[in-house]
């Protein structure tokens, strides 16, 4: 993943979009990363797999219960978002 200060992604903001398209961006501010940029159909993806994990998951816990597309989603986004953040 290629790696950006947040003052470069902001002088070169065109072409980070451009570059994101083939590959995640890593934005870094004071030394730290805070944000990735990834094209929309990589976003997509995520989404996707981290709904089908949640639905396995569930599936697979013997206990499905009453199904809920609101808590699919909510523990699908939480996975997601632990994804990101190892």
């Amino acid at each position: 993943m290629h790696k950006i200060t947040s003052t470069q992604a902001k002088q070169e903001f065109g072409d980070v979009i451009l570059r994101s398209q083939s590959s995640p961006i890593s934005v870094t501010k004071n030394g730290k990363p805070v944000v990735v940029i990834l094209s929309e159909k990589e976003y997509q993806a995520l989404k996707l797999q981290s709904l089908r994990a949640a639905l396995i998951e569930g599936e697979q816990s013997g206990d499905a219960g009453e199904l809920n597309i609101q808590d699919i989603k909510n523990k699908a986004r939480k996975q997601f978002i632990d994804a990101q953040n190892p």
